[in-house]
Protein backbone atom coordinates (compact mmCIF):
# COMPACT_ATOMS: atom_id res chain seq x y z
CA UNK A 1 0.00 0.00 0.00
CA UNK A 2 1.35 3.39 -0.96
CA UNK A 3 2.04 6.06 1.61
CA UNK A 4 -0.69 8.22 0.06
CA UNK A 5 -3.32 5.47 0.34
CA UNK A 6 -2.28 4.74 3.90
CA UNK A 7 -2.69 8.40 4.78
CA UNK A 8 -6.16 8.47 3.19
CA UNK A 9 -7.23 5.37 5.12
CA UNK A 10 -6.05 6.92 8.38
CA UNK A 11 -8.03 10.06 7.60
CA UNK A 12 -11.16 8.00 6.84
CA UNK A 13 -10.73 6.08 10.08
CA UNK A 14 -10.30 9.29 12.04
CA UNK A 15 -13.46 10.74 10.49
CA UNK A 16 -15.37 7.54 11.27
CA UNK A 17 -14.24 7.64 14.90
CA UNK A 18 -15.18 11.31 15.17
CA UNK A 19 -18.64 10.66 13.70
CA UNK A 20 -19.11 7.78 16.13
CA UNK A 21 -18.19 9.97 19.06
CA UNK A 22 -20.52 12.71 17.88
CA UNK A 23 -23.34 10.18 17.56
CA UNK A 24 -22.71 8.95 21.10
CA UNK A 25 -22.66 12.52 22.37
CA UNK A 26 -25.89 13.35 20.55
CA UNK A 27 -27.50 10.22 21.98
CA UNK A 28 -26.31 11.14 25.48
CA UNK A 29 -27.67 14.68 25.15
CA UNK A 30 -31.00 13.37 23.83
CA UNK A 31 -31.21 10.82 26.64
CA UNK A 32 -30.40 13.45 29.27
CA UNK A 33 -32.97 15.83 27.80
CA UNK A 34 -35.61 13.12 27.76
CA UNK A 35 -34.72 12.06 31.29
CA UNK A 36 -35.02 15.59 32.64
CA UNK A 37 -38.41 15.97 31.01
CA UNK A 38 -39.48 12.62 32.44
CA UNK A 39 -38.36 13.61 35.95
CA UNK A 40 -40.12 16.98 35.77
CA UNK A 41 -43.33 15.35 34.51
CA UNK A 42 -43.36 12.26 36.71
CA UNK A 43 -41.17 12.81 39.78
CA UNK A 44 -41.08 16.51 40.66
CA UNK A 45 -44.67 16.44 41.90
CA UNK A 46 -43.61 14.36 44.91
CA UNK A 47 -39.87 15.02 45.15
CA UNK A 48 -37.97 18.30 45.27
CA UNK A 49 -35.33 18.20 42.53
CA UNK A 50 -34.13 21.70 43.34
CA UNK A 51 -33.42 22.99 46.83
CA UNK A 52 -36.52 24.45 48.47
CA UNK A 53 -36.46 27.86 50.08
CA UNK A 54 -36.38 26.56 53.65
CA UNK A 55 -36.13 30.11 55.01
CA UNK A 56 -39.67 30.72 53.74
CA UNK A 57 -41.02 27.49 55.30
CA UNK A 58 -41.65 26.26 58.81
CA UNK A 59 -41.30 22.72 60.11
CA UNK A 60 -44.81 21.80 58.93
CA UNK A 61 -43.27 21.48 55.46
CA UNK A 62 -41.96 18.10 56.59
CA UNK A 63 -45.48 16.77 57.14
CA UNK A 64 -46.61 17.87 53.68
CA UNK A 65 -43.92 16.03 51.75
CA UNK A 66 -45.04 13.24 49.48
CA UNK A 67 -41.54 11.87 49.00
CA UNK A 68 -37.95 12.53 50.08
CA UNK A 69 -36.05 15.39 48.53
CA UNK A 70 -33.81 14.55 45.58
CA UNK A 71 -31.97 17.82 45.08
CA UNK A 72 -28.78 16.17 46.35
CA UNK A 73 -29.34 12.74 44.78
CA UNK A 74 -25.88 12.77 43.20
CA UNK A 75 -24.29 13.24 46.62
CA UNK A 76 -26.41 10.51 48.20
CA UNK A 77 -27.06 7.50 45.99
CA UNK A 78 -25.07 4.82 44.25
CA UNK A 79 -25.99 5.04 40.59
CA UNK A 80 -26.24 1.28 39.97
CA UNK A 81 -28.65 0.83 42.87
CA UNK A 82 -30.72 3.82 41.84
CA UNK A 83 -31.20 2.58 38.28
CA UNK A 84 -32.23 -0.89 39.45
CA UNK A 85 -34.59 0.43 42.13
CA UNK A 86 -36.38 2.79 39.75
CA UNK A 87 -37.39 -0.16 37.57
CA UNK A 88 -38.65 -2.26 40.50
CA UNK A 89 -39.20 0.06 43.50
CA UNK A 90 -40.05 -1.24 46.96
CA UNK A 91 -40.61 0.41 50.33
CA UNK A 92 -37.46 1.88 51.86
CA UNK A 93 -39.48 3.74 54.47
CA UNK A 94 -41.76 1.24 56.25
CA UNK A 95 -43.78 4.09 57.73
CA UNK A 96 -44.00 6.15 54.56
CA UNK A 97 -42.69 9.65 53.95
CA UNK A 98 -44.40 10.96 57.12
CA UNK A 99 -45.04 8.03 59.50
CA UNK A 100 -47.63 9.74 61.76
CA UNK A 101 -50.01 9.79 58.79
CA UNK A 102 -49.87 6.00 58.58
CA UNK A 103 -49.64 5.00 62.25
CA UNK A 104 -52.46 3.23 64.06
CA UNK A 105 -52.43 3.01 67.86
CA UNK A 106 -53.34 -0.45 69.17
CA UNK A 107 -53.25 -2.14 72.59
CA UNK A 108 -50.15 -4.02 71.42
CA UNK A 109 -48.42 -0.82 70.31
CA UNK A 110 -48.26 1.43 67.28
CA UNK A 111 -48.47 -0.27 63.89
CA UNK A 112 -48.24 1.00 60.32
CA UNK A 113 -51.38 0.75 58.20
CA UNK A 114 -49.68 -0.49 55.05
CA UNK A 115 -52.85 -0.01 53.01
CA UNK A 116 -52.38 3.76 53.31
CA UNK A 117 -48.81 3.76 52.01
CA UNK A 118 -48.25 5.19 48.55
CA UNK A 119 -46.92 2.80 45.92
CA UNK A 120 -43.96 4.28 44.06
CA UNK A 121 -44.50 3.97 40.30
CA UNK A 122 -41.87 2.08 38.34
CA UNK A 123 -39.79 3.80 35.68
CA UNK A 124 -39.72 2.05 32.29
CA UNK A 125 -36.48 0.12 31.94
CA UNK A 126 -35.59 1.99 28.74
CA UNK A 127 -35.82 5.28 30.65
CA UNK A 128 -34.33 4.23 34.02
CA UNK A 129 -30.67 4.59 33.01
CA UNK A 130 -31.22 8.13 31.77
CA UNK A 131 -33.24 9.12 34.82
CA UNK A 132 -30.60 7.69 37.16
CA UNK A 133 -27.87 9.51 35.21
CA UNK A 134 -29.77 12.79 35.41
CA UNK A 135 -30.49 12.45 39.11
CA UNK A 136 -26.85 11.67 39.80
CA UNK A 137 -26.06 15.08 38.33
CA UNK A 138 -27.95 16.80 41.17
CA UNK A 139 -25.61 18.10 43.86
CA UNK A 140 -26.09 20.48 46.74
CA UNK A 141 -23.94 23.57 46.60
CA UNK A 142 -21.35 23.59 49.38
CA UNK A 143 -22.47 20.08 50.36
CA UNK A 144 -21.33 18.90 53.80
CA UNK A 145 -20.07 15.82 51.96
CA UNK A 146 -16.87 17.73 51.23
CA UNK A 147 -15.83 17.32 54.86
CA UNK A 148 -16.71 13.62 55.18
CA UNK A 149 -14.10 10.91 55.13
CA UNK A 150 -14.53 7.19 55.67
CA UNK A 151 -12.18 4.21 55.65
CA UNK A 152 -13.95 0.85 56.17
CA UNK A 153 -12.92 -1.34 59.08
CA UNK A 154 -14.03 -4.77 60.19
CA UNK A 155 -16.68 -4.96 62.88
CA UNK A 156 -17.98 -7.86 64.92
CA UNK A 157 -21.58 -8.67 63.91
CA UNK A 158 -22.59 -9.06 67.55
CA UNK A 159 -20.91 -5.86 68.75
CA UNK A 160 -22.07 -3.95 65.68
CA UNK A 161 -25.68 -4.95 66.30
CA UNK A 162 -25.41 -4.13 70.00
CA UNK A 163 -23.99 -0.71 69.16
CA UNK A 164 -26.74 -0.06 66.61
CA UNK A 165 -29.57 -1.23 68.85
CA UNK A 166 -28.60 -0.42 72.43
CA UNK A 167 -25.67 1.97 72.60
CA UNK A 168 -26.76 4.35 69.84
CA UNK A 169 -30.49 3.60 69.87
CA UNK A 170 -30.80 3.54 66.08
CA UNK A 171 -33.28 0.65 66.23
CA UNK A 172 -35.88 2.94 67.77
CA UNK A 173 -36.47 4.38 64.30
CA UNK A 174 -34.60 2.15 61.84
CA UNK A 175 -34.48 -1.53 60.92
CA UNK A 176 -31.23 -3.41 60.54
CA UNK A 177 -33.16 -6.53 59.52
CA UNK A 178 -36.34 -6.98 57.50
CA UNK A 179 -38.49 -7.58 60.60
CA UNK A 180 -36.41 -6.02 63.37
CA UNK A 181 -36.32 -2.40 64.50
CA UNK A 182 -38.32 0.80 64.21
CA UNK A 183 -40.65 1.96 61.47
CA UNK A 184 -40.42 5.75 61.54
CA UNK A 185 -37.17 5.97 59.58
CA UNK A 186 -35.92 4.31 56.40
CA UNK A 187 -34.70 0.74 56.74
CA UNK A 188 -30.92 0.52 56.91
CA UNK A 189 -30.14 -3.08 55.99
CA UNK A 190 -29.77 -1.94 52.37
CA UNK A 191 -28.25 1.46 53.23
CA UNK A 192 -24.72 0.43 52.23
CA UNK A 193 -25.93 -0.79 48.84
CA UNK A 194 -27.99 2.28 48.00
CA UNK A 195 -26.02 5.18 49.50
CA UNK A 196 -22.49 6.51 49.21
CA UNK A 197 -20.61 5.90 52.48
CA UNK A 198 -19.37 9.49 52.75
CA UNK A 199 -22.97 10.67 52.58
CA UNK A 200 -23.99 8.29 55.37
CA UNK A 201 -21.16 9.62 57.53
CA UNK A 202 -22.07 13.23 56.79
CA UNK A 203 -25.80 12.75 57.33
CA UNK A 204 -25.36 11.03 60.69
CA UNK A 205 -22.97 13.78 61.73
CA UNK A 206 -25.42 16.59 60.95
CA UNK A 207 -28.79 15.72 59.36
CA UNK A 208 -29.97 19.32 59.34
CA UNK A 209 -27.04 20.36 57.16
CA UNK A 210 -28.64 18.33 54.38
CA UNK A 211 -32.28 18.82 55.30
CA UNK A 212 -33.20 21.57 57.78
CA UNK A 213 -36.50 19.78 58.47
CA UNK A 214 -35.05 16.31 58.86
CA UNK A 215 -36.81 14.11 61.42
CA UNK A 216 -33.49 12.56 62.37
CA UNK A 217 -31.90 14.02 65.52
CA UNK A 218 -28.30 15.10 65.70
CA UNK A 219 -26.77 12.79 68.30
CA UNK A 220 -23.50 14.76 68.21
CA UNK A 221 -21.47 11.61 67.67
CA UNK A 222 -17.75 11.86 67.01
CA UNK A 223 -16.13 10.48 63.88
CA UNK A 224 -15.04 7.11 65.35
CA UNK A 225 -18.56 6.48 66.68
CA UNK A 226 -20.10 7.34 63.32
CA UNK A 227 -17.62 5.14 61.47
CA UNK A 228 -18.49 2.16 63.69
CA UNK A 229 -22.13 2.54 62.68
CA UNK A 230 -21.22 2.75 59.01
CA UNK A 231 -18.96 -0.30 59.37
CA UNK A 232 -22.00 -2.19 60.67
CA UNK A 233 -24.18 -0.98 57.80
CA UNK A 234 -21.48 -2.15 55.41
CA UNK A 235 -21.43 -5.56 57.09
CA UNK A 236 -25.18 -6.16 56.97
CA UNK A 237 -25.45 -4.68 53.47
CA UNK A 238 -22.81 -6.99 52.06
CA UNK A 239 -24.29 -9.96 53.91
CA UNK A 240 -27.68 -9.27 52.34
CA UNK A 241 -26.13 -10.08 48.92
CA UNK A 242 -24.77 -13.44 49.98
Amino acid sequence: MSEKNLRVEKQILAVAILLGLLALLANHVAMASGAEEYVQDNCAGCHAVSKPDFDAMDITERARRKGPHLYYAGDKFRKEWLQTWLVAPDHIRPGGSFPPDHTVVTDEGDVIDEDTLAVHPSVPEAMAAGVAEWLMGLHMEDAPLLDAEYTPKKVSPMLGKMNFNKFKGCAACHRDEDDTGGLSGPELYTAWNRMQPEFIVSYIKNPAAWDPHSMMPNRHLNEPEIHKLVDYLKLIGENSHE
